[in-house]
């Protein structure tokens, strides 16, 4: 059996213009995470990321705290939904930015909503590709990841939104299901696959070993 490892980012800009760009604790989190795998002496045989910003930054954080070098292919089929399109499809009148507890409720209230909307093919997020078309770029980033080899050890870096489709294929979740995975995935956390050439296992979900020390829970976030 081969070992996938799938990191969701690090702490991004959650409530600003540009969300796309880590946070100081976001990069942070990483450095932690790849000194973390350097003190274990985990090594890698291919790494695989998203298009986004915020994936080559924190790949760029777990670099850091690794000591090495993780020469990576980008995919775009591992790039995170657009949350504003998605709820905009559902809520088309202005929200402002959630400055205070109630209007991140209210945000995350009407993600789940539109998230399902999407899934269920109810709507179609300006810019945003079907569910299927979004579903099937997970899919292939899985066979990538199959065909690296038995016994070989891969890394991913992406968003929630693509950890928790992953999840879902391996587990045959329902819709409803892969919206709470989803919104429960941490910044930084760890989901672990065993796989072979037929299939991915799944082994452990959400985990964040590199930030249980005492002195680096403080850098846990989930948005």
């Amino acid at each position: 059996m081969g070992s996938l490892y799938l990191v969701r980012h690090g702490q991004a800009s959650f409530g600003a213009a540009d969300y796309d760009q880590l946070s100081p604790r976001g990069h942070e989190q990483c450095r932690h995470l790849g000194a973390y795998w350097r003190e274990r002496g985990q090594r890698f045989d291919a790494v695989f990321t998203g298009t986004l910003r915020r994936h080559a930054q924190s790949l760029a954080g777990i670099v850091a705290g690794y000591g090495e070098e993780l020469p990576a292919v980008a995919l775009p089929g591992l790039d995170e939904y657009d949350s504003e399109a998605v709820v905009r499809a559902i809520h088309p009148e202005p929200l402002g930015a959630p400055a205070d507890a109630e209007a991140v409720k209210q945000h995350f209230r009407l993600l789940r909503q539109g998230l399902l909307a999407w899934m269920r093919g109810e709507t179609r997020p300006a810019g945003m590709p079907l569910h299927a078309d979004f579903s099937a770029g997970v899919a292939d980033a899985l066979d990538r990841v199959r065909a690296v080899g038995v016994g070989r050890q891969v890394l991913i870096v992406s968003s929630g939104g693509p950890i928790a489709t992953a999840v879902s294929q391996v587990l045959a979740c329902p819709p409803e299901t892969f919206v709470e995975l989803n919104l429960r995935i941490r910044n930084s956390a760890i989901t672990e696959f065993a796989f072979n050439p037929k299939r991915h296992h799944l082994v452990s979900f959400n985990t964040l070993p590199h930030l249980d020390a005492p002195e680096v829970r403080g850098l846990l976030t989930h948005a």
